[in-house]
Protein backbone atom coordinates (compact mmCIF):
# COMPACT_ATOMS: atom_id res chain seq x y z
CA UNK A 1 0.00 0.00 0.00
CA UNK A 2 1.25 3.69 -0.55
CA UNK A 3 1.41 4.99 3.17
CA UNK A 4 1.84 7.91 5.31
CA UNK A 5 3.61 7.55 7.98
CA UNK A 6 3.46 9.97 11.07
CA UNK A 7 4.74 9.48 14.67
CA UNK A 8 7.93 10.72 16.80
CA UNK A 9 9.37 8.88 19.51
CA UNK A 10 10.84 5.66 19.44
CA UNK A 11 7.29 3.75 19.80
CA UNK A 12 6.51 5.11 16.68
CA UNK A 13 10.09 4.07 15.41
CA UNK A 14 9.14 0.62 15.79
CA UNK A 15 6.44 0.77 13.32
CA UNK A 16 7.90 2.68 10.73
CA UNK A 17 10.70 0.20 10.95
CA UNK A 18 8.72 -2.58 10.46
CA UNK A 19 6.43 -0.98 7.83
CA UNK A 20 9.14 -0.23 5.42
CA UNK A 21 10.98 -3.48 5.79
CA UNK A 22 7.63 -5.53 5.15
CA UNK A 23 7.68 -3.61 1.47
CA UNK A 24 4.67 -1.06 1.84
CA UNK A 25 5.48 2.30 0.04
CA UNK A 26 6.27 5.51 2.37
CA UNK A 27 4.67 8.14 0.46
CA UNK A 28 6.78 10.67 3.31
CA UNK A 29 6.91 10.86 6.75
CA UNK A 30 5.40 13.36 9.04
CA UNK A 31 6.95 13.82 12.65
CA UNK A 32 7.96 16.84 14.79
CA UNK A 33 9.94 19.10 14.01
CA UNK A 34 13.85 19.41 15.49
CA UNK A 35 14.15 20.74 18.95
CA UNK A 36 17.11 21.93 20.82
CA UNK A 37 17.76 18.94 24.03
CA UNK A 38 21.16 17.83 26.19
CA UNK A 39 23.59 20.03 27.02
CA UNK A 40 24.46 21.37 24.07
CA UNK A 41 20.82 22.56 23.33
CA UNK A 42 21.20 21.79 19.40
CA UNK A 43 18.17 20.73 17.39
CA UNK A 44 17.79 16.78 17.77
CA UNK A 45 15.44 14.80 15.13
CA UNK A 46 12.92 12.80 16.70
CA UNK A 47 13.80 9.21 16.61
CA UNK A 48 11.58 8.77 13.40
CA UNK A 49 13.08 11.63 11.60
CA UNK A 50 16.72 10.18 12.32
CA UNK A 51 15.38 6.45 11.21
CA UNK A 52 13.55 7.90 8.14
CA UNK A 53 16.83 9.53 7.14
CA UNK A 54 18.45 6.57 6.77
CA UNK A 55 15.82 4.81 4.80
CA UNK A 56 16.41 7.51 2.30
CA UNK A 57 12.25 8.61 3.08
CA UNK A 58 10.84 12.00 2.47
CA UNK A 59 10.91 13.75 5.69
CA UNK A 60 8.04 16.62 6.92
CA UNK A 61 7.79 18.15 10.07
CA UNK A 62 5.13 21.12 9.76
CA UNK A 63 4.66 23.04 13.01
CA UNK A 64 0.97 22.59 12.20
CA UNK A 65 -1.66 20.66 9.56
CA UNK A 66 -4.37 23.63 10.11
CA UNK A 67 -2.92 25.82 7.00
CA UNK A 68 -4.98 25.02 3.90
CA UNK A 69 -1.15 24.69 2.32
CA UNK A 70 -0.17 22.10 4.33
CA UNK A 71 -3.44 20.18 3.84
CA UNK A 72 -3.21 20.11 0.27
CA UNK A 73 0.50 18.72 0.49
CA UNK A 74 -0.59 16.46 2.29
CA UNK A 75 -3.63 15.00 0.24
CA UNK A 76 -1.66 15.70 -3.21
CA UNK A 77 0.82 12.37 -2.05
CA UNK A 78 -2.30 10.47 -2.81
CA UNK A 79 -1.95 8.01 -0.16
CA UNK A 80 -4.10 4.52 0.32
CA UNK A 81 -4.03 5.16 4.07
CA UNK A 82 -2.17 7.03 6.88
CA UNK A 83 -0.36 4.99 9.55
CA UNK A 84 -0.90 7.70 12.98
CA UNK A 85 1.59 6.45 16.36
CA UNK A 86 2.37 9.52 18.57
CA UNK A 87 2.49 11.81 16.25
CA UNK A 88 1.82 14.78 18.62
CA UNK A 89 -0.29 17.17 16.51
CA UNK A 90 -3.43 17.16 15.69
CA UNK A 91 -5.09 16.04 13.13
CA UNK A 92 -7.52 18.13 11.42
CA UNK A 93 -10.61 16.54 9.33
CA UNK A 94 -9.59 17.43 5.74
CA UNK A 95 -6.40 15.18 6.98
CA UNK A 96 -8.39 12.15 8.06
CA UNK A 97 -10.22 12.28 4.79
CA UNK A 98 -7.46 12.83 2.34
CA UNK A 99 -6.06 9.03 2.07
CA UNK A 100 -8.26 6.61 0.55
CA UNK A 101 -8.59 4.58 3.71
CA UNK A 102 -8.13 7.33 6.07
CA UNK A 103 -6.18 7.37 9.19
CA UNK A 104 -5.47 4.51 11.57
CA UNK A 105 -3.30 4.93 14.89
CA UNK A 106 -1.85 2.61 16.77
CA UNK A 107 -2.86 3.16 20.18
CA UNK A 108 -0.98 2.34 23.76
CA UNK A 109 -4.04 1.03 25.20
CA UNK A 110 -6.61 -1.14 25.45
CA UNK A 111 -9.45 1.14 24.55
CA UNK A 112 -11.96 2.77 25.51
CA UNK A 113 -9.55 2.49 29.07
CA UNK A 114 -6.43 5.43 28.35
CA UNK A 115 -7.72 7.54 25.87
CA UNK A 116 -5.27 10.41 25.66
CA UNK A 117 -1.47 11.63 25.83
CA UNK A 118 0.58 8.61 28.75
CA UNK A 119 -1.92 5.94 28.44
CA UNK A 120 1.32 3.36 29.19
CA UNK A 121 2.14 5.64 32.52
CA UNK A 122 -1.37 5.83 33.59
CA UNK A 123 -2.06 2.32 33.62
CA UNK A 124 0.60 1.70 35.56
CA UNK A 125 0.07 4.13 38.33
CA UNK A 126 -3.08 2.31 38.59
CA UNK A 127 -2.48 -0.70 38.76
CA UNK A 128 -4.27 -2.55 35.90
CA UNK A 129 -3.18 -5.71 35.91
CA UNK A 130 -2.95 -5.51 32.12
CA UNK A 131 -2.86 -3.23 29.07
CA UNK A 132 -2.54 -3.40 25.44
CA UNK A 133 -2.37 -1.85 22.02
CA UNK A 134 -5.59 -0.37 19.45
CA UNK A 135 -5.26 0.30 16.13
CA UNK A 136 -8.45 2.55 15.78
CA UNK A 137 -9.79 4.27 13.04
CA UNK A 138 -8.97 7.89 13.33
CA UNK A 139 -12.11 10.81 14.14
CA UNK A 140 -11.93 14.15 14.89
CA UNK A 141 -12.48 13.07 18.83
CA UNK A 142 -9.85 12.25 21.22
CA UNK A 143 -8.93 8.60 20.36
CA UNK A 144 -12.75 7.93 20.20
CA UNK A 145 -12.84 5.95 16.94
CA UNK A 146 -13.73 2.52 16.44
CA UNK A 147 -11.28 -0.26 16.99
CA UNK A 148 -10.29 -2.35 14.07
CA UNK A 149 -8.15 -5.28 16.62
CA UNK A 150 -6.78 -5.16 20.12
CA UNK A 151 -3.32 -7.21 21.10
CA UNK A 152 -3.26 -7.74 25.23
CA UNK A 153 0.37 -7.44 27.23
CA UNK A 154 0.71 -7.90 30.82
CA UNK A 155 2.21 -5.39 32.65
CA UNK A 156 3.49 -7.69 35.23
CA UNK A 157 5.85 -5.14 37.29
CA UNK A 158 7.47 -3.33 34.58
CA UNK A 159 8.39 0.17 33.91
CA UNK A 160 7.07 2.61 31.75
CA UNK A 161 10.40 2.26 29.50
CA UNK A 162 9.91 -1.30 29.14
CA UNK A 163 6.66 -1.83 28.25
CA UNK A 164 6.52 1.20 25.71
CA UNK A 165 9.23 -1.25 23.92
CA UNK A 166 7.16 -4.37 24.67
CA UNK A 167 3.72 -2.51 22.91
CA UNK A 168 5.78 -0.82 20.57
CA UNK A 169 6.90 -4.24 18.76
CA UNK A 170 3.25 -5.30 19.71
CA UNK A 171 1.69 -2.49 18.15
CA UNK A 172 3.88 -2.65 14.84
CA UNK A 173 2.90 -6.29 14.23
CA UNK A 174 -0.49 -5.21 15.06
CA UNK A 175 -0.69 -2.25 12.48
CA UNK A 176 0.67 -4.77 9.73
CA UNK A 177 -1.97 -7.31 10.31
CA UNK A 178 -4.55 -4.34 10.19
CA UNK A 179 -3.00 -3.22 6.65
CA UNK A 180 -2.78 -6.90 5.25
CA UNK A 181 -6.34 -7.59 6.27
CA UNK A 182 -7.87 -4.33 5.71
CA UNK A 183 -11.15 -5.35 3.88
CA UNK A 184 -11.92 -7.59 6.43
CA UNK A 185 -11.47 -6.03 9.24
CA UNK A 186 -14.42 -4.47 10.91
CA UNK A 187 -14.16 -1.26 12.72
CA UNK A 188 -16.25 -1.90 16.06
CA UNK A 189 -17.41 1.29 18.13
CA UNK A 190 -15.52 1.84 21.31
CA UNK A 191 -18.51 1.56 24.23
CA UNK A 192 -18.82 4.38 26.29
CA UNK A 193 -18.30 2.42 29.81
CA UNK A 194 -14.84 2.38 30.99
CA UNK A 195 -13.03 4.74 29.34
CA UNK A 196 -11.34 7.00 31.33
CA UNK A 197 -8.42 9.86 30.51
CA UNK A 198 -4.56 9.48 30.33
CA UNK A 199 -3.46 12.63 31.09
CA UNK A 200 -0.10 13.98 30.39
CA UNK A 201 2.54 13.24 33.25
CA UNK A 202 3.12 16.94 34.92
CA UNK A 203 6.78 16.71 35.85
CA UNK A 204 5.06 17.89 39.57
CA UNK A 205 3.84 14.21 40.04
CA UNK A 206 7.85 13.26 39.87
CA UNK A 207 8.41 14.57 43.70
CA UNK A 208 7.20 11.32 46.06
CA UNK A 209 4.66 11.48 48.65
CA UNK A 210 5.25 9.45 50.75
CA UNK A 211 2.17 10.26 53.35
CA UNK A 212 1.22 7.16 49.81
CA UNK A 213 0.85 4.15 50.37
CA UNK A 214 3.69 1.78 49.41
CA UNK A 215 1.89 0.09 46.67
CA UNK A 216 1.08 3.47 45.26
CA UNK A 217 4.85 4.48 45.80
CA UNK A 218 5.90 1.35 43.68
CA UNK A 219 3.45 2.32 41.18
CA UNK A 220 4.42 5.53 40.51
CA UNK A 221 8.37 4.77 40.27
CA UNK A 222 7.91 1.91 37.57
CA UNK A 223 5.40 4.56 35.99
CA UNK A 224 7.87 6.89 35.66
CA UNK A 225 11.16 5.31 34.68
CA UNK A 226 12.69 6.18 32.59
CA UNK A 227 11.26 9.70 32.35
CA UNK A 228 10.62 11.99 34.06
CA UNK A 229 12.29 9.94 36.91
CA UNK A 230 10.65 9.77 40.87
CA UNK A 231 12.22 11.85 42.97
CA UNK A 232 12.67 12.68 47.13
CA UNK A 233 15.25 15.10 48.71
CA UNK A 234 18.10 13.52 50.72
CA UNK A 235 21.23 16.13 52.07
CA UNK A 236 20.22 18.77 49.56
CA UNK A 237 19.86 16.53 46.59
CA UNK A 238 17.08 14.88 44.20
CA UNK A 239 17.79 11.45 44.63
CA UNK A 240 16.06 9.52 41.90
CA UNK A 241 14.24 6.34 42.83
CA UNK A 242 14.39 4.33 39.68
CA UNK A 243 13.40 0.55 41.54
CA UNK A 244 11.84 0.10 44.70
CA UNK A 245 10.01 -3.05 46.25
CA UNK A 246 7.35 -2.78 48.77
CA UNK A 247 7.44 -3.83 52.19
CA UNK A 248 4.16 -4.63 53.46
CA UNK A 249 3.65 -4.46 57.96
CA UNK A 250 5.83 -1.41 58.12
CA UNK A 251 5.10 0.95 60.78
CA UNK A 252 6.49 4.53 60.98
CA UNK A 253 5.85 8.30 60.30
CA UNK A 254 5.95 8.95 56.45
CA UNK A 255 9.00 9.79 54.82
CA UNK A 256 11.15 7.85 57.82
CA UNK A 257 14.10 6.06 56.79
CA UNK A 258 14.43 2.58 57.75
CA UNK A 259 16.58 -0.66 57.60
CA UNK A 260 19.77 1.11 58.04
CA UNK A 261 18.51 3.81 55.06
CA UNK A 262 17.49 1.20 52.97
CA UNK A 263 13.72 1.68 53.03
CA UNK A 264 11.32 4.34 53.63
CA UNK A 265 8.44 4.23 55.62
CA UNK A 266 4.96 5.29 53.85
CA UNK A 267 1.04 5.78 55.18
CA UNK A 268 0.87 2.05 54.72
CA UNK A 269 3.95 -0.11 54.74
CA UNK A 270 7.44 0.74 53.12
CA UNK A 271 9.22 0.70 50.18
CA UNK A 272 12.75 -0.76 49.79
CA UNK A 273 15.44 0.95 47.57
CA UNK A 274 16.81 -0.63 45.13
CA UNK A 275 18.21 1.29 42.37
CA UNK A 276 18.51 5.61 42.70
CA UNK A 277 20.18 8.15 41.13
CA UNK A 278 22.36 10.87 42.17
CA UNK A 279 22.16 14.53 40.06
CA UNK A 280 24.87 14.25 37.32
CA UNK A 281 25.85 10.31 38.31
CA UNK A 282 25.10 6.92 36.81
CA UNK A 283 21.68 5.04 38.45
CA UNK A 284 23.81 3.09 41.01
CA UNK A 285 22.33 -0.02 43.65
CA UNK A 286 21.63 1.12 47.41
CA UNK A 287 24.48 -0.01 49.40
CA UNK A 288 26.70 2.47 46.70
CA UNK A 289 24.40 5.07 47.68
CA UNK A 290 25.13 4.54 51.25
CA UNK A 291 29.07 3.61 50.73
CA UNK A 292 29.63 7.31 51.26
CA UNK A 293 26.34 9.23 51.57
CA UNK A 294 24.43 9.90 54.67
CA UNK A 295 20.87 9.11 54.48
CA UNK A 296 19.31 11.62 56.57
CA UNK A 297 16.84 9.99 59.32
CA UNK A 298 13.63 11.06 57.25
CA UNK A 299 13.06 13.25 53.96
CA UNK A 300 10.74 16.26 53.68
CA UNK A 301 6.97 16.11 52.66
CA UNK A 302 6.42 17.44 48.80
CA UNK A 303 5.53 21.12 49.94
CA UNK A 304 9.24 21.14 51.27
CA UNK A 305 10.77 19.37 47.90
CA UNK A 306 9.41 22.06 45.74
Amino acid sequence: MRIIFMGTPPFAATALREIHAAGHQIAAVYTQPPRAARRGKKPQQTAVHALAETRGLDVRHPASLRPAAAQAEFAALDADIAIVAAYGLILPQAVLDAPQHGCINIHASLLPRWRGAAPVQRAIMAGDRVTGVTIMQMEAGLDTGPMLLTRQVEIAGKTAGMLTDELAIVGAAAALEALENLDALTPEPQPDEGASYAAKIDKAEAALDFTASAIDIERTVRALNPAPGAWFWANGERIKLLETAVLAGEKASPGTLLHDGRAIACAEGAVRLRLVQRPGKRPMGIDDLLNGFDMPESVPPCSASA
